[in-house]
C-alpha cells in the first residue's frame, strides 16, 4: 500500500506545533512558578479621588492590607498573596469604591484605589448629618476634608433601613444634587435646600433674602435654568431683595412675589452684614492649608456681580422714592438668543400696593415754625 507524502507532511506539522505548543506551556508555567516565588519587593498604593480631594489617604490602605495579611507584605514570596480576597476586604471600607491589586513584572505590589463620590449632603429632622453617593449609600463625615456638595436639611428618617417613600425622596434629593452640581452658577448662588413637610424641595440663597419654591424633583435641570435667567435678566436690575418669594415649579414662568417697602428696607442692612461674613469666609477659607477646594472661578465672579449691584440696588431703593416696575417683559435679549436655547420664562408678578396719600392738615401742622429774627438795636452811648 503506498503511503501518501501529502499525508506524512500534514502528520508532521501536527507534531511539531503540538510539540511548540507544549514546550510553551511548560516555559510559562516555569516563568510564573519562579516569579511566584520571588518576594513582593514593596507595594504601590494610587488613589483616585473626587477632584484630588482625598477621605482616605495611603497610610490608611498601608495599614488595612497589613491588617489584612497580619505581616509586612514586603519580602513575603509572591504566591502567599490572595489578592482577590485582599480587594473584597478593601472595598469594604465605606470609603473605597472600588479596589484593584496586581504584581507588576518588577514584584511591586500595585494598589489601585477608587474613592467613592458624595453626591450630597443631608441633616435630619433629629439633627445627624451624613453624606450620600450615586449609589445612595451613606458616607460618614471625614476629619480630613469636608465636600463641597449640595447641602438638604429636614430629611425625615434616621434610619439605615428606609421606606418606600423616605427611599424615593432619597432619590429626588440624588437628582437636583446631580442638576445643582453640574453648573458653577447653580454651586455659587444655592446655599442650601429645605425639605418641607409636603417633600418638596425650598431653596435658601446665598446672597438676598428671598425663598425659591422649587417643587420637586421632576424637571430639576430645566427649573434651574429659568432660575439662572431670571437671576442673570431679573434680579440683577431690580436688586436681591426685592422679591420675597422666587416660584420655579411651574412648568415654563417663573412667579415672583414682591416684597413690601419696609422689607426692603430692613433687608438692605441684612445683605451688607451677609457680605461681609462671605468676604470673611472667603479669607478664612484661602488661609486654612487643608482646604483644598476652591470655588469655580465663573461662580466667584457671579457672586461679586451679585453684590456689587444688590449693593448699589439697596441704595438706589432707600433714597429713591419712585416705584419699582409693575413687571418686567421680555427677560432675555436678542443678544443672548445664542446661548439660551430653553424657552423664555414668563415673569408674573403681582402689582404693587399704591401708599395712600398723607393728610395735608397734617403735614401743616406737622411743619416746624421757623423761630423769629432778632433784630438788635444800634448802641448810641458812644
Amino acid at each position: 500500500m503506498a503511503i501518501n507524502k501529502h499525508n506524512i507532511i500534514c502528520w508532521i506539522r501536527r507534531v511539531l506545533w503540538s510539540l511548540v505548543g507544549i514546550g510553551t506551556i511548560v516555559l510559562l508555567v516555569a516563568a510564573i512558578e519562579k516569579k511566584d516565588a520571588e518576594p513582593c519587593k514593596g507595594i504601590y498604593i494610587n488613589i483616585k479621588g473626587v477632584n484630588n480631594i482625598f477621605f482616605i489617604d495611603k497610610k490608611d490602605v498601608m495599614d488595612s492590607v497589613v491588617s489584612i495579611e497580619g505581616r509586612d507584605p514586603a519580602g513575603q514570596p509572591i504566591s502567599s498573596f490572595n489578592l482577590r480576597a485582599i480587594e473584597g476586604k478593601l472595598t469594604n471600607n465605606i470609603w473605597i469604591r472600588n479596589a484593584q491589586l496586581f504584581f507588576d513584572n518588577n514584584e511591586m505590589l500595585q494598589v489601585n484605589i477608587l474613592e467613592s463620590e458624595p453626591l450630597a449632603r443631608l441633616f435630619t429632622a433629629s439633627g445627624n448629618t451624613f453624606y450620600i453617593d450615586s449609589a445612595l449609600n451613606r458616607l460618614p463625615l471625614s476629619d480630613k476634608f469636608s465636600a463641597r456638595v449640595p447641602v438638604f436639611t429636614g430629611f425625615p428618617s434616621d434610619r439605615i433601613i428606609l421606606t418606600a417613600a423616605d427611599s424615593s425622596l432619597l432619590r429626588d434629593i440624588k437628582t437636583i444634587g446631580v442638576a445643582i452640581q453640574q453648573d458653577p452658577f447653580y454651586m455659587g448662588l444655592i446655599d442650601q435646600v429645605d425639605i418641607t413637610p409636603q417633600r418638596t424641595f425650598e431653596m435658601i440663597p446665598k446672597i438676598g433674602n428671598n425663598i425659591i419654591e422649587f417643587g420637586d424633583a421632576s424637571d430639576a435641570e430645566e427649573k434651574l435654568h429659568r432660575l439662572k435667567l431670571f437671576y442673570r435678566e431679573v434680579m440683577l436690575k431690580a436688586g436681591m431683595n426685592y422679591y420675597s418669594v422666587i416660584d420655579v415649579q411651574y412648568k415654563g414662568q417663573v412667579v415672583a412675589k414682591r416684597k413690601s417697602a419696609e422689607d426692603i428696607t430692613a433687608d438692605s442692612l441684612k445683605t451688607v452684614q451677609l457680605m461681609q461674613q462671605i468676604a470673611s469666609n472667603a479669607e478664612k477659607q484661602s488661609s486654612d492649608s487643608a482646604e483644598l477646594q476652591t470655588q469655580p472661578a465663573d461662580s466667584v465672579n457671579m457672586d461679586n456681580v451679585m453684590m456689587r449691584q444688590s449693593m448699589q440696588r439697596d441704595e438706589e431703593d432707600s433714597t429713591n422714592d419712585e416705584p419699582k416696575p409693575e413687571h418686567v417683559e421680555n427677560v432675555v435679549k436678542k443678544k443672548d438668543t445664542t446661548e439660551v436655547k430653553a424657552k423664555v420664562p414668563q415673569v408674573l408678578m403681582p402689582k404693587p400696593v399704591q401708599p395712600k396719600p398723607a393728610d395735608n392738615k397734617a403735614v401743616e401742622k406737622s411743619k416746624p415754625v421757623k423761630p423769629k429774627p432778632v433784630v438788635k438795636k444800634p448802641n448810641n452811648d458812644y
